[in-house]
């Protein structure tokens, strides 16, 4: 794979190590600076004295990955927000008792069942000047229709932190929004809310605001409200209107991405452009007159669909794919790609973990690289035929590309996506094309009906062929496990397979069995390790308790088969991250045995043995018992206590075990409890 020995990718990758780095290691700001600067004058100091040597060629080739990994480190840190003197999270007073904030609203999020949400951009707190992101939650009955971006409120309320997963395997949203640079919310209570009757006016603004008017305009043109959310999540990228029904079809579907505007529809889009543009002179001034016209289409485009960072992403992508397609020399392509890469993660390096630059640039890679691999498997002369297999080997190549990272991050395969993608994409591709059209009229004035109703025609298409095969669940793959390690070994037998398959050679087949090999040897040692595994778990569950006993790859859980079942999505993400399966559930007991510890449960009924001597006492359900007595009496090593007590209850046992010198565990404040 000659992308590999691209110096442009050796150096991306020491920007990522760079960026990868800082989330596993707290960096000293000044030493970094420091670093660096030292680094860029050794650099420049050897390629000053740059010869042909071997030596000289390695002591440059180091100090320029050793700059690129430094810049990853550099990038990270300038991009935290948290660092800056003003930033809210050094505010101390905020986080205790309610303080008057000023912010602005930045973008409306997706309602809740529980609350209407916005992000945020705090600018004063009390008297001070202050900075940073945040996420207003309002109840899900206030009336908001006088907020939009740019609306400047003033609350009286504290800042309440995110708090991080407190069970095993959990995702956690507090890490996420951490990456985002958000590291607190605010609950509003409405009656102190202060609107001003000035907003801020910046481009967020000025989009918002051209976004309204459109969507204002498609209401008033009679596009009806269900065709008309899709069509907003299509071409902007605005889901919050969409019903939980219709999310989980695309999803079951295996067309969930096409909701979310990113690389799929600025690749379309690019694809179209170029297709218009044909006609063009193929001389150096028309492909430049091309080159400009493509990206102003695309940055108009990210415009449209409201500057959101995943549109903003790949306009930025596929505008350096567009640059490459310029230049038209051989492996350009992959140097723009590289390029643009190194460009966003530069000036933006939290987009490294976000799962849509991930997926797309996977994607578009293997689409480039795999593709034509596939395309010469077969070389049809009919132009259906020929567009037909070009769609497929698209398709196959892009989902290969993706498939091992979306098991690993969503656990599920959906068996139909092939058929889904081959039907979709050209249809996604036709309303993409007249949903701009219809869009752009929607900025000016109403549309008329001979826009508004194709498009809604192909919109219900599009609904009616991803109801019909989500509705298909046996097709569906869920609980898939996979562990980062397993994931890469799968990429290495899909790159290895894809070498062989373009130049077959001995030794290129060797290598593909050997990675092979690897990986069922990693599968076998895998389950060996699992099935010497044994873990006890009180979970952190609220009002109610939950417990699981792990031996190998069965569980056993413990607690109301009701709250079990609302449950399952806590304990199914739990038994797919260990490889395992829930083969067992009973009603919990007041005493448990495990790896040597004798475990006694206190529930609400407050009944237990008195010439019981327990290693571990878990209490659950708010027992009225008097702890001291039953510590003094029993002596064990532990008290638990779940999340299903009060926490008055919790906060008295802990100042009962601090009196007593014994360990005291709230799931509520530490998370779940276990025993290996």
């Amino acid at each position: 794979m000659k992308v590999l020995n691209f110096p442009l990718t050796q150096i991306t990758i020491a920007l990522v190590l760079g960026i990868l780095f800082t989330q596993f290691i707290t960096v000293h700001t000044s030493f970094t600076f420091g670093i660096v600067l030292t680094a860029l004058l050794l650099l420049f100091v050897t390629n000053v004295f740059y010869k042909k040597s071997i030596v000289s060629k390695i002591f440059y080739s180091g100090f320029l990955y050793f700059t690129a990994f430094l810049l990853g480190i550099t990038a990270t840190i300038v991009q935290d927000d948290s660092l800056k003197k003003d930033h809210y999270s050094h505010f101390t007073e905020a986080f205790q008792t309610p303080q008057n904030v000023v912010l602005v609203l930045k973008d409306k999020l997706k309602i809740t069942s529980y609350s209407q949400r916005y992000e945020a951009s705090i600018v004063k707190i009390g008297t001070k000047k202050a900075s940073g992101k945040i996420i207003v939650n309002f109840s899900p009955t206030a009336a908001l229709d006088s907020l939009s971006t740019g609306s400047v409120l003033k609350l009286e309320e504290k800042l309440v932190p995110y708090k991080v997963a407190k069970n095993p395997d959990q995702f956690d949203y507090s890490a996420y929004l951490k990456k985002q640079h958000i590291y607190a919310q605010i609950y509003s209570n409405d009656q102190f809310v202060t609107v001003s009757k000035t907003k801020k006016t910046d481009i967020f603004y000025y989009v918002a605001t051209l976004r309204a008017i459109i969507i204002d305009n498609l209401k008033r043109s009679s596009f009806q409200q269900e065709e008309l959310n899709v069509a907003v999540a299509l071409i902007m990228g605005q889901k919050q209107e969409l019903s939980p029904e219709l999310l989980q079809n695309y999803q079951y579907a295996g067309a969930i991405h096409i909701l979310s505007v990113s690389g799929l529809h600025v690749g379309l889009l690019l694809a179209f452009i170029n297709f218009i543009l044909k006609p063009f002179p193929n001389s150096k001034r028309g492909r430049l007159i091309k080159l400009i016209l493509t990206i102003a289409f695309l940055v108009f485009f990210a415009l449209l669909a409201g500057l959101r960072p995943s549109v903003v992403r790949s306009v930025t992508m596929f505008s350096f794919v567009a640059i490459g397609l310029y230049i038209r020399r051989k492996n350009s392509i992959y140097y723009t790609l590289l390029l643009s890469m190194f460009v966003i993660l530069l000036v933006q390096p939290s987009f490294l973990f976000e799962v849509g630059f991930q997926l797309s640039y996977l994607a578009l890679f293997f689409i480039l690289w795999f593709q034509p691999i596939l395309a010469k498997i077969w070389k049809p002369k009919n132009i259906v035929a020929n567009y037909f297999w070009d769609v497929i080997t698209v398709t196959f190549a892009a989902q290969l590309g993706t498939l091992p990272l979306s098991i690993y991050y969503f656990h599920q395969f959906p068996g139909l996506f092939f058929i889904t993608n081959l039907l979709v994409i050209p249809l996604l591709t036709v309303i993409m094309i007249i949903g701009i059209v219809t869009f752009s009229i929607a900025a000016f004035t109403i549309v008329p009906i001979y826009f508004i109703k194709p498009l809604e025609w192909l919109i219900v298409t599009l609904n009616t062929i991803i109801s019909s095969i989500a509705s298909l669940e046996q097709f569906i793959m869920k609980n898939i496990a996979l562990n980062l390690f397993l994931m890469l070994i799968l990429y290495l037998v899909i790159i290895a397979t894809g070498l062989f398959l373009d130049k077959p050679t001995f030794k290129k087949a060797v290598v593909a069995l050997s990675i092979v090999l690897l990986l069922q040897l990693s599968f076998i040692h895998n389950k060996w390790q699992t099935a010497s595994q044994k873990e006890w778990i009180v979970f952190n569950s609220s009002r109610n308790t939950i417990i699981t006993e792990r031996i190998g790859n069965h569980i056993t859980t413990y607690g109301n088969d009701s709250i079990l079942r609302r449950k399952s999505q806590l304990l199914n993400t739990y038994a797919v991250a260990n490889f395992s399966t829930i083969t067992a559930s009973l009603p919990a007991t007041n005493s448990f045995f495990f790896n040597g510890k004798k475990i006694l449960l206190i529930d609400s009924s407050a009944v237990f043995p008195k010439n019981c001597k327990p290693d571990i006492i878990v209490l659950t359900e708010s027992p009225k018992i008097n702890l001291e007595r039953v510590v003094a009496l029993m002596k064990p090593e532990i008290i638990v206590a779940d999340a299903s007590n009060y926490k008055s209850y919790q906060e008295q046992w802990n100042a009962t075990c601090i009196k007593m010198k014994i360990p005291f565990h709230a799931t509520a404040e530490k998370g779940f409890y276990s025993i290996k």
